[in-house]
């Protein structure tokens, strides 16, 4: 199989060339970068220099032919564009922007900026997070890898929705973000100099992730849901963490009992006894959660941990590439964060 990977010098992209150079049966004979054309991947990032893809070509044009299955890691509106030509050659897909992340076609002006011009398209895309649509995945020719922080998010209060046990009115998130989530290019906030030693809340109305966490969870519930979503930058490379806050009158107990049944088959989260570590699943596809309940006040606190890179980006994508190509689910993804 031949693999192209568009937008391949961003962080996701690199990320991708990391895992899926480790698959022997897979051919990447496909990178693309408008600002790297003509470089070897070698000469861009030399920590490739040993790999088995250390002479592969960065190209700015993009061949529908050449390849067999493409990851695309670019802005919205190209992918847009790209998702749409790809798709009629009948070649598989699986898309990193948000693009064809929302079913629902009339928020994407609102959200990002621009309409959507491929409903047909997008009515056969699917959400690309195995633990909720695993069989859907298997089958798809188009995939919508999830957002960062919906990844964490859903995982962390899918099992509380899907039990119907908590008060819809009362869902409030507020996740952390390292400072790779805003990709590689160069904006002031991010300089070493502005971003050390410091935190901060962005965006903390209309985020562009709120319809996709509300969308999915949403399927699911049997009350329409609306939440309450402040995203944080936070001074380290990479790493994610969502603190989920809501009402239930189910006890702590019960509540751990609910979500290790739904998840004790599912083969990259964990529930844990205490709060993670970003650490602890850096460079990972793991999701880390921990569920309390505070009887004083009757709300439960449920803090779910992902790499923002790994789980929330690239790995899950790589998750999704071995589902839609019928290899074993788990194949490249094993591996334990390096520690500390």
């Amino acid at each position: 199989m031949k693999i192209a990977v568009i937008g391949a010098s961003g962080y996701t992209g690199i990320e991708l060339l990391r895992l899926l150079s480790s698959i022997a049966d897979l051919e990447i004979n496909q990178i693309t970068s408008r600002q790297y054309k003509g470089k070897k991947l070698k000469n861009v990032f030399p920590f490739f220099s040993k790999n088995r893809y250390a002479d592969l070509t960065f190209e700015e044009e993009i061949d529908l032919e050449k390849s067999d299955f493409f990851f695309l890691c670019l802005p919205h509106e190209t992918s847009l564009e790209l998702v749409n030509q790809i798709y009629k050659t009948k070649k598989k897909i699986i898309d990193l922007s948000g693009a064809y992340r929302l079913k629902d076609s009339s928020l994407y002006k609102e959200f990002y900026g621009f309409e959507h011009k491929y409903p047909d398209v997008l009515a056969q895309t699917v959400y690309g997070l195995p633990e909720l649509f695993r069989d859907h995945i298997k089958g798809a020719s188009v995939v919508a890898n999830p957002g960062c922080y919906p990844t964490a998010t859903i995982l962390g209060i899918y099992p509380a929705v899907k039990e119907n046990i908590l008060d819809r009115e009362t869902v409030v998130v507020t996740a952390y973000s390292g400072t790779s989530g805003a990709g590689r290019e160069l904006k002031q906030q991010f300089h070493y100099p502005e971003a050390f030693s410091d935190a901060y809340a962005y965006k903390p109305k209309n985020h562009r992730h709120i319809p996709e966490i509300e969308e999915t969870i949403n399927i699911f519930s049997y009350q329409k849901i609306k939440i309450r979503f402040t995203p944080h930058i936070l001074p380290v490379s990479r790493g994610m963490i969502a603190t989920i806050n809501f009402r239930t009158d189910v006890k702590e107990e019960q509540l751990k009992d609910i979500y290790q049944n739904l998840y004790e088959k599912e083969p990259f989260i964990r529930i844990v006894e205490t709060p993670s570590h970003i650490k602890y699943v850096n460079g990972t596809n793991y999701c880390d959660i921990f569920i309390s309940v505070d009887e004083r006040t009757s709300y439960a606190t449920v803090i779910s941990v992902i790499d923002n890179l790994g789980k929330g980006a690239s790995l899950q994508a790589v998750q999704n590439f071995n589902l839609m190509t019928q290899r074993e689910e788990t194949q490249a993804l094993t591996s334990l964060p390096i520690y500390p």
